[in-house]
């Protein structure tokens, strides 16, 4: 007991134990405050798709700043959706097409922009419409007509599924063939299909497959106001003639299509340094990325099912933060990581700060209150000769401690107070041992 009394009463004994509080807060709050990952994983589509070859885009931009990005060849949106929902599949990042999801099943992800419009083109033979002029105008001319709507797991089957059903047209009333994109092209370069729908940016890949397939055309949606009216998920966009081939005149007219926007989608417990990592690797690549786009447009908080991260918004309406703006990545996380422990411990700590004077005083008196202790244990037993030496000794030591005492001038009365006590028991134990 005399043991802890002693460490109670000292000090230094309390600051060291102060310092060992404090840097136990500090290692909670550090492992409370995990640095972003360094490998990270992208749910993107098929390899002849925009989504895996923007994907491809980030990878290199993400690179440089020293994270690496995996892309992962899938299925398309819906398959992307699940990967991202699955806590065991080890994917972060998922592009999502605009219009598919249902978000009331997916309660844990968030948007962190709209990264392009990725128009959804029908593709038709024109002998199959022989009876309308050879021209596929408005969805209705389907109508018993056979046609590739998507392979499972896609958005474009959940897009066709979608337009086909606002345009009053049944499941039995067309001979619908659930096919990736590479098997429709080809039943429609051989006649067995008269429509394919497919849902990609105008500089994916797959698009450029149709171009020598002769006779094929693309529809204009001559409804697309009334769609977009309904739809609010999709936006009209003019393609002017020519504009995805001038070498085969594709399209060989000015035409209009509805078309989604394709979402970066992420966890809502994402790190907001990956949050900046991607939107500024996005922004360098979508600078001249896709010639539907206006300048600037994208990335864009706009046409997403899924609501928008708060970093996102924050980063899209008024760019990357001080740290990520001035300073390279990894050295803004640590930075910023830092300042977000600091700060708790500041809020903490700041106000004990106003306590000081009181704390000093307590130590000043916890100093007094030792001495007084150990001259209420001199004066027991006082009457014992044995003892004489011993008392004398000890009384020796604490006036040898009391005089080396430093105080402020304020405190000098509770000092002195304390010297004079000190004379008072030395006194009583000379009277006693005389």
């Amino acid at each position: 007991m005399t043991t802890y009394k002693r460490y109670l009463y000292n000090p230094f004994a309390i600051a060291v134990g102060f310092c060992v509080v404090l840097v136990a807060i500090f290692a909670v709050l550090w492992i409370l405050v995990p640095p972003p990952p360094k490998v990270i994983e992208m749910a993107t589509g098929f390899p002849t798709g925009l989504y895996y070859q923007f994907g491809e885009r980030l990878k290199e931009e993400v690179a440089k700043d020293g994270v690496s990005l995996e892309v992962k060849a899938t299925g398309g949106t819906i398959d992307n959706l699940g990967l991202l929902n699955d806590p065991k599949s080890g994917v972060n990042f998922a592009m999502v097409q605009g219009g598919v999801a249902d978000v009331s099943k997916y309660p844990n992800l968030v948007s962190i922009a709209g990264m392009f419009y990725e128009p959804i083109w029908v593709w038709y033979r024109e002998p199959g419409f022989k009876s309308e002029g050879g021209r596929l105008q408005v969805l209705s001319q389907l109508k018993g007509k056979r046609v590739a709507i998507g392979n499972e797991g896609s958005g474009t089957l959940a897009l066709s599924t979608a337009l086909m059903k606002i345009s009053g047209i049944k499941e039995n009333e067309i001979h619908g063939e659930k096919l990736k994109p590479d098997q429709a092209l080809t039943k429609l370069s051989n006649g067995e299909l008269d429509a394919v729908f497919i849902v990609a940016a105008a500089e994916a890949p797959i698009l450029k497959k149709f171009y020598e397939v002769p006779g094929i055309r693309l529809m204009n949606f001559d409804q697309a106001d009334a769609y977009t009216r309904n739809l609010p998920y999709l936006s009209k966009v003019n393609v002017p003639r020519g504009l995805l081939s001038i070498e085969y005149d594709i399209p060989r007219q000015d035409i209009q299509v509805i078309a989604p926007t394709a979402t970066l989608v992420t966890h809502d417990n994402v790190s907001p340094a990956m949050i900046s990592l991607m939107l500024s690797a996005s922004y360098d690549i979508l600078k001249s990325y896709s010639r539907l786009q206006k300048p600037g447009e994208f990335p864009s908080s706009v046409g997403m099912d899924f609501p928008l991260h708060a970093d996102a918004e924050i980063y899209l309406k008024d760019g990357p933060s001080f740290l990520h703006r001035h300073l390279p990545f990894w050295t803004a996380v640590w930075v910023g990581r830092f300042v977000k422990i600091v700060i708790p411990l500041l809020v903490i700590f700041i106000p004990l700060f106003t306590y000081i004077p009181s704390a000093k005083n307590f130590l000043l008196r916890l100093k007094l209150a030792q001495v007084y202790a150990e001259l209420r244990e001199l004066e027991k037993n006082a009457y014992d000769p044995d003892q004489k030496d011993r008392k004398r000794m000890d009384l020796d030591e604490i006036e040898r401690r009391v005089n080396n005492i430093k105080v402020s001038m304020m405190d000098s009365k509770e000092l002195y107070d304390l010297k004079s006590h000190v004379g008072d028991v030395r006194a009583r134990l000379k009277h006693l041992y005389s």
